[in-house]
């Protein structure tokens, strides 16, 4: 069976609709000779505005979509006719992105879509929308009905689990209990599992600088982290830890290890962006970024890019859709071994 893989737009007034047809052009190749279908979700006017904004400088794009992607479906968001000014934050942007979302997340938990990948949003948008969410992890657990999910980034061999995302610092310490570092290290060993890797290697990063140095700068390392890590009950597994957080990365990236699991946001997300980021020597401005992120704990694949919405670049025509193109290809290889694999082993990660 081909698989079928939804794309959501993201903020319409953010790069989430050049991406996508940068993306699309990219991979047309292997959508028209069968390989995979595509249904982009997105309010047509954001797809038409875009394309034709690209249709004079791109070797493939052109105002007619449809034409130059007779295979690729649309699923139309009511939304006015006029598209929204680029870079603006808007709740319209905002109710745009989270229909797109929740009617691709429809189809998926109906099977009409094999995977779901996004576009970046826009948080401030979602909310002036009357959404709550911090960000799609937290929409995609609560329009699923998932228990919790985790988030998973990943850039070449560096692919980096998080306990905790979007919450405060001060609030971290708290949250790291023996029950949730349980569910991250088996949701990021099934993860791995998925991608091809027999026997997971998982590096465990500690909380507190030096994970800890033996209680001198903290007790959360000694006192939670590490029984966590020794009561963990995969034998299939292997799980070390915890690791200072300014070598495991680096490790990790080496292919010492085939995963690591960040304490908070920043410490699993900055070394991710670090390596994936291209900075123009000559403008100082980033021009590309390569990785990209994968939500774990779901009974849907989902993956996504790993930048945001780019308003300060929208709608010039410069936007690199290489992250875009990497998560399409994560959410394929996903999806074709789900379907090869027993029904057991089926959980996304």
């Amino acid at each position: 069976m081909i698989p079928r893989i939804g794309i959501t737009l993201g903020d319409p007034a953010g790069i989430g609709p050049e991406i996508t047809l940068k993306a699309l052009a990219e991979l047309s190749p292997l959508t028209a000779s069968g390989d995979f279908s595509v249904v982009v979700y997105g309010a047509r006017a954001a797809i038409d505005a875009t394309a034709r904004m690209l249709g004079t400088g791109h070797p493939v794009l052109g105002p007619d979509v449809q034409a130059v992607f007779p295979q690729i479906a649309l699923h139309d968001i009511a939304a006015p006719a006029e598209p929204l000014a680029p870079g603006s934050v808007t709740a319209e942007g905002g109710r745009q992105a989270f229909a797109a979302v929740k009617a691709a997340v429809t189809d998926a938990m109906a099977g009409r879509i094999a995977a779901v990948v996004t576009a970046p949003l826009s948080k401030e948008a979602l909310h002036l929308a009357g959404q709550p969410y911090a960000g799609h992890t937290e929409m995609l657990a609560a329009l699923t009905g998932a228990s919790g999910s985790v988030m998973m980034l990943a850039h070449g061999r560096l692919r980096v689990s998080h306990v905790t995302t979007h919450v405060a610092l001060a609030d971290v310490p708290q949250l790291i209990t023996p029950q949730r570092l349980t569910r991250v290290f088996r949701l990021t060993a099934t993860a791995l599992r998925g991608l091809g890797v027999a026997r997971p290697r998982i590096a465990v990063a500690g909380l507190n600088p030096h994970a800890g140095e033996r209680g001198l700068f903290g007790h959360e390392d000694a006192q939670i982290i590490a029984p966590a890590i020794a009561a963990f009950d995969d034998p299939e597994v292997i799980l070390s830890g915890p690791h200072p957080g300014d070598t495991i990365f680096v490790k990790t990236a080496a292919g010492q290890f085939d995963a690591a699991v960040a304490m908070y946001h920043d410490q699993g997300h900055i070394p991710v962006k670090l390596l994936g980021f291209r900075i123009d020597a000559e403008t100082s401005r980033w021009v590309g970024l390569s990785g990209i992120n994968i939500t774990l704990g779901l009974p849907i694949i989902r993956t996504s890019v790993d930048h945001g919405t780019a308003a300060d670049i929208a709608g010039q025509g410069i936007a690199s859709p290489q992250s875009l193109v990497e998560a399409i290809n994560h959410a394929l290889m996903l999806a074709r071994l789900r379907c090869s694999s027993p029904p057991e082993s089926r959980a996304n990660g």
